[in-house]
């Protein structure tokens, strides 16, 4: 049997639903906001120790008369260091707690020209007052069903979009799910994205936002044990007691305490358009 009799032809594919069938392979369902409302702190505190941020603003390269639409904003990743770039930023998200975290952190640095609200993918932004912005950005945040639909209220609200996906694991490290005997699925990647956008007769470019991970260093092995609960949940006994070996065998001594023996590189692509129409 040769490929084109396996499967269907890129160009025939339906890549919305290619991509709603990967998401049902995924072993954890993270897509509520009860999920993100307990973990907002631990992952605020995580992502604010990522390069990230500062790779895609980089490449972002924002201008100072800029509306942003920030979509998923978190607890302000993006939101915070493009307040000071930039006109002015909506930025939405369906966690509570996470908008709670930015309103706090605007606060605290002093921005006024950030507009949080509680709003998510499937609620109706033409009735919740969303309008049209110079940019829109998806950073990370294509936690949907409907990815189709996803990308028209995207393509709808901005004159120029961006979308960050991820690629191949992004930031879980496969080695530690495979030491405590979990699978890790990440479900689809960015390709699903672009092909989908092709398929919708938008070209989009495609750039990577390359970093190391966040180089965290631990107090001890406790520590690292808590501290890794952004990516795994939920842990067992028995699995406890296989991520502290792992541990053991993985921690090093540093000068700012304990981090592992092995760097990876993160990679996200960075899709992005502009509206034609």
């Amino acid at each position: 049997m040769n490929l084109s009799q396996r499967s269907p032809p890129m160009h025939t594919l339906d890549w919305n639903l290619a991509w709603q069938e990967a998401r049902k392979r995924k072993k954890n369902d993270r897509s509520d906001n009860s999920h993100w409302n307990k973990r907002a702190p631990a992952f605020a505190q995580h992502a604010r120790k990522s390069a990230y941020a500062e790779e895609f603003v980089r490449l972002l390269a924002p201008q100072p008369e800029w509306s942003v639409l920030d979509v998923g904003c978190g607890a302000g990743t993006l939101a915070i260091p493009l307040a000071g770039m930039v006109r002015n930023i909506t930025a939405i998200d369906f966690s509570d707690a996470m908008i709670d975290l930015l309103n706090a952190h605007c606060v605290e640095h002093g921005l006024t020209n950030v507009a949080a609200r509680v709003l998510g993918w499937e609620d109706d932004w033409e009735q919740a007052g969303i309008v049209e912005h110079d940019v829109a950005i998806a950073s990370r945040s294509l936690v949907v069903h409907d990815l189709r639909t996803a990308l028209i209220k995207l393509n709808n609200k901005a004159r120029r979009i961006y979308v960050a996906s991820l690629v191949g694991d992004g930031p879980f490290d496969r080695r530690i799910f495979e030491a405590i005997g979990r699978e890790l699925d990440r479900g689809p990647d960015y390709i699903y994205v672009y092909n989908l956008l092709h398929q919708m007769g938008i070209h989009a470019e495609v750039r990577f936002v390359n970093h190391g991970d966040s180089g965290s260093t631990y107090r001890d092995l406790d520590d690292a044990v808590d501290k890794f609960g952004w990516m795994l949940e939920g842990l067992t006994p028995e699995e406890t007691e296989s991520l502290r070996g792992y541990f053991s065998r993985h921690l090093m001594k540093t000068a700012g305490g304990w981090a592992l023996s092995y760097r990876r590189s993160v990679r996200w692509a960075v899709i992005s358009w502009s509206k034609t129409a």
